[in-house]
């Protein structure tokens, strides 16, 4: 059984290595006569590609996406949408060394287990290169949810944290700093620990948090199918997550079921919100919120024990170019996998009612 693609009906199909030639996919289901902007999704790419600041990879990528199929004079087809993203600055020296060892906390070791075999240069399909597929697919889907709006940021980076409450937020910050965080003074702390961590040859990690606001009431499937289990799924598939949380998620724990319950006033809104939008797995109108935990970049530059392929015990240590904090750049991931979900459960719901 294949793990390569993801979706009901709006499906998407990645394939490709870090360090081969190119990476990309196939989008299937998506309608046809939509118009594609391809600004927002150069626009889109810019967000995840790395070397963009100082505090990411310096790998130099400029992540242009060709497309190939499914688009013809500017609206999609119907038919599957081809697309290509050739890799320009790979420097498969920098991996050489371990060919035969197993980097601590990476898929090596259990890739080769399982295949037999491995890609080693860059983690080759295990790689966080292979993201930048789902951020083509899901700039399209935003561009069919139209009025969903969609917006992620870093709401923590190791001990840094922002207040819970996104409402006292201007989004329009968030791109303003390299590290998307929509507290400016917090920013600039996160920013500062980055570097920190960095310059000790360590890494960190963080919280991205992922707020959708106007969506349509009753996406989502019972039972297996709930729009959180689905969201879930979607976030846990990115590279270094290590947690998903939505609404009130685990401090709601904490609290009485008299405090916890959204009580309902006319017109079918909610008092309060510790549902996060959604209700017996279907969504009811109200914003959905949702937190994503981000583990330390597992390739750090320090000596750490690890085996060889002869399960000898050996020393490794990391090269060449990485992120010390995954977090900037996995916001437009979350918001890519967000809209791959809103989509297929919107085009799932066209089929349920006469």
């Amino acid at each position: 059984m294949a793990g390569n693609t993801f979706g009901k009906i709006f499906k998407l199909t990645t394939f490709g290595e870090s360090h081969g030639p190119a990476i990309g996919g196939i989008i299937d289901g998506c309608p046809s006569g939509l118009r594609i902007d391809l600004d927002v999704i150069e626009k889109e790419m810019q967000r995840r590609k790395p070397g963009q600041s100082s505090i990411v990879t310096q790998r130099k990528e400029e992540d242009n996406v060709t497309f190939y199929s499914g688009i013809f004079e500017g609206k999609t087809t119907g038919t599957p949408i081809g697309f290509l993203i050739h890799n320009k600055d790979q420097k498969s020296r920098d991996y050489s060394h371990i060919k035969e060892t197993y980097r601590p906390s990476h898929a090596d070791y259990v890739y080769d287990k399982k295949y037999g075999n491995r890609d080693y240069r860059g983690g080759g399909r295990s790689s966080a290169r292979e993201t930048a597929c789902r951020v083509v697919a899901g700039a399209i889907a935003k561009q069919i949810l139209s009025k969903v709006q969609i917006t992620a940021f870093v709401s923590s980076v190791g001990e840094i944290s922002v207040d819970s409450d996104y409402s006292k937020f201007n989004f329009s910050e968030i791109e303003k700093n390299p590290v998307r965080c929509p507290d400016p003074k917090i920013a600039i702390q996160m920013e500062e620990l980055i570097k920190i961590i960095r310059n000790d040859g360590d890494t960190v990690g963080g919280v991205v948090t992922c707020v959708i606001k106007n969506s349509p009431i009753g996406l989502g499937e019972p039972v297996f199918e709930k729009l959180h289990a689905v969201l879930g799924k979607a976030m846990l598939s990115i590279n270094a997550v290590k947690g998903f949380e939505y609404g009130s998620g685990f401090e709601g724990t904490k609290l009485k079921g008299s405090v916890h319950n959204d009580s309902f006033t006319s017109g079918g809104k909610t008092l309060s919100n510790n549902s996060g939008g959604i209700q017996g797995g279907i969504t009811n109108g109200m914003d959905i919120f949702f937190n994503v935990a981000f583990k330390p970049v597992a390739t750090i530059m320090k000596k750490q024990q690890t085996i060889d392929s002869e399960n000898k015990t050996v020393e490794t240590k990391g090269r060449g170019r990485h992120d010390p904090c995954v977090v900037p750049r996995a916001v437009p991931i979350v918001e890519a996998m967000a809209a791959l979900v809103m989509v297929d459960f919107m085009l799932i719901n066209k089929t349920i009612k006469l």
